[in-house]
């Protein structure tokens, strides 16, 4: 954990979140309606606490497998390289794929791991973000589906950490550091 003194202001409440992943649940199942089973790939591991409550609210038949990819060390800016540190355990061919990130900031570890699932021949791939930072792009890429556009903050909570401390917290909050 950085030991730079700071603290979290709340940007997006508990409640909010709920909310909006029950409407985003209701796209996603509108979407798929004609797929026998869905699989919900979720990017480890900002998304865990985004996807568990996603299926949770998914009234279909779901299976979910996880990737691991970083373009962060312990800091707060991206190293803007990818890497691939955990892959799927299943095979995507000719099945019908949702794609689960906590957040699109400069846009390259979606744009990376959408290029590669694609080469594994899905049969329709569609991603989802909770969090977009429009502002912080570097590569065009937009999710299919946003829960929520935020400013261009250092962000945690609900499973988004800062050099592996606060992903516990049940809210969004941007990080402030008491001395800026």
């Amino acid at each position: 954990m950085s030991n730079r003194p700071y603290h979290i202001d709340v940007m997006i409440s508990a409640k909010s979140i709920a909310a909006r992943i029950e409407d985003l649940a209701r796209e996603i199942k509108k979407e798929y309606s004609d797929t026998d089973k869905l699989v919900v790939i979720g990017l480890l591991r900002g998304s865990f606490v985004f996807i568990a409550d996603l299926v949770r609210e998914l009234d279909m038949n779901v299976e979910v497998d996880f990737l691991e990819a970083s373009s962060y060390d312990d800091g707060t800016e991206s190293t803007r390289e990818v890497k691939i540190l955990k892959d799927l355990r299943g095979a995507i061919e000719g099945r019908d794929v949702l794609i689960v990130e906590d957040i699109v900031d400069t846009g390259h570890t979606l744009t990376a791991v959408t290029s590669l699932l694609k080469s594994r021949r899905p049969n329709k791939m569609k991603t989802i973000a909770l969090l977009d930072k429009p502002s912080r792009r570097e590569v065009d890429f937009k999710a299919n589906w946003t829960g929520f556009e935020i400013p261009d903050a250092f962000v945690v909570g609900y499973g988004i950490d800062f050099a592996q401390a606060n992903r516990n917290l049940p809210y969004i909050g941007s990080v402030v550091f008491e001395d800026e």
